[in-house]
């Protein structure tokens, strides 16, 4: 029995197959929902989007190529009213707050009941913005922990690389002098006391991720 013209029209972007079929599993089982697109890359997300102009449109942030945030910048650049929902491994308040500033509308967890997920694209397609306690709770958490500047980042970005201070300095064409105080700022920021400690901290916060 064809689904009715009123159904929410969703695009999945996941580069897991398992995922993305148990996805359009689930969404194929509700009577007001249809898969119209799925893509493996944020490139392919945006293409498909452009051409199908999916209701609400599901993005995994890990993508080969572009990430996931670029990608939805570029949808809701193509369209300021695309309704997007993160579904991603990444808890890091960091992540949460990059993704809602991009242009998400709700950030879920892949450890998130199915049913809870199939609600949340529900509301977000009527257009309210859904968030769960979790994620409240760690929004609430960065707005009360500093964050790292710009220079900051591309300092960590280079400690998680294995490099040496004066390699960083090199890389960044600063002096090895300004490295060791962005370093002291770092770790005060995060609240640690060496490099070790500093990157692993990033990482789970999401300033960081691994495939950078």
């Amino acid at each position: 029995m064809a689904k009715a013209r009123s159904c929410i029209r969703i695009l999945c972007v996941d580069d897991h197959p398992l995922v993305r079929e148990g996805l359009i599993r689930k969404v194929e089982h509700q009577k007001d929902m249809k898969v119209v697109a799925a893509a493996a890359t944020g490139e392919e997300g945006i293409r498909l989007f452009k051409s199908y102009r999916p209701d609400v449109t599901l993005m995994d942030l890990n993508l080969p190529g572009i990430s996931g945030l670029e990608a939805i910048a570029a949808i809701r650049k193509a369209a300021a009213d695309a309704r997007i929902v993160v579904l991603t491994m990444y808890r890091g308040d960091e992540n949460i707050h990059r993704a809602l500033e991009a242009g998400a509308a709700a950030y879920v967890l892949k450890t998130t009941v199915s049913d809870d997920l199939i609600r949340v694209v529900r509301q977000v397609h009527a257009g309210a913005r859904p968030m769960s306690p979790d994620v409240e709770s760690q929004l609430a958490g960065r707005d009360e922990s500093p964050t790292l500047t710009p220079r900051e980042l591309g300092v960590i970005e280079q400690m998680a690389r294995g490099m040496r201070n004066r390699e960083i300095a090199g890389e960044l064409g600063i002096s090895d002098e300004t490295i060791e105080v962005h370093a002291r700022n770092i770790f005060k920021k995060l609240g640690v006391r060496d490099r070790t400690a500093a990157v692993v901290t990033a990482l789970r916060r999401g300033f960081l991720r691994l495939d950078e």
